[in-house]
């Protein structure tokens, strides 16, 4: 797939990056599940379940629904959980497909007019983020899609403001940038401006 394909089609990417999310799941072990994440103070089966309610509540969003963020994710074996995954994640790129055009602008609450791709972009950083956090955590590869990290990394760099970050206490999902050389790998630098301790991960 060339670059500008890439560029011209959010989706392309979206999907992309479920799809690595879906194959860090299926390499997950059982005796993994307990494990700390960079993820907050999440396990890796807290995490797991966390990617599966994504996927539920970005699918009424797209949809045109209101998302509850407030309901907490439903434990899933771990043996479920990449089907489950799969499943939500075809779900969701069916519903983006009936959304239609995607290259023009929207305008969100507390955010104006943004491009019509912006929900989309959002949530291949978020999937993109949360597959180095799962792999990392299980000692597989963060030699992840580059095109996936770098889309991820422009975006939350155009978007990332700074009320977004602070502790867990304050419930914010982001942590204070971390400093990492501009030479490190594509996914620990993305980790790291997400907030993840990347030297103690």
């Amino acid at each position: 797939m060339s670059e500008s394909t890439v560029d011209n089609d959010p989706l392309a990417l979206l999907e992309r990056a479920l799809d690595q999310v879906g194959k860090v799941l299926s390499d997950v072990r059982a005796d993994q599940e307990t494990l700390p994440s960079p993820c907050r103070s999440w396990t890796v089966a807290q995490l797991g379940d966390h990617v599966v309610h994504d996927l539920r509540q970005f699918s009424v969003a797209a949809a045109g629904g209101t998302a509850d963020w407030s309901t907490a994710a439903s434990p899933a074996p771990a043996a479920d959980r990449p089907a489950l995954f799969r499943s939500g994640a075809a779900d969701l790129l069916d519903v983006w497909r009936q959304a239609g055009d995607l290259s023009g602008t929207v305008t969100l609450p507390g955010m104006g007019e943004v491009p019509a791709r912006f929900p989309v972009d959002l949530q291949t950083a978020e999937f993109a983020v949360h597959a180095w956090d799962l792999a990392r955590a299980t000692a597989q590869s963060t030699d992840l899609d580059p095109e996936v990290g770098q889309l991820a990394l422009d975006w939350m760099r155009g978007t990332m403001l700074p009320q977004f970050r602070g502790s867990e206490s304050e419930g914010k999902s982001f942590g204070p940038e971390v400093t990492i050389s501009a030479e490190a790998h594509l996914y620990d630098r993305l980790a790291a401006f997400a907030g993840r301790d990347i030297a103690g991960a």
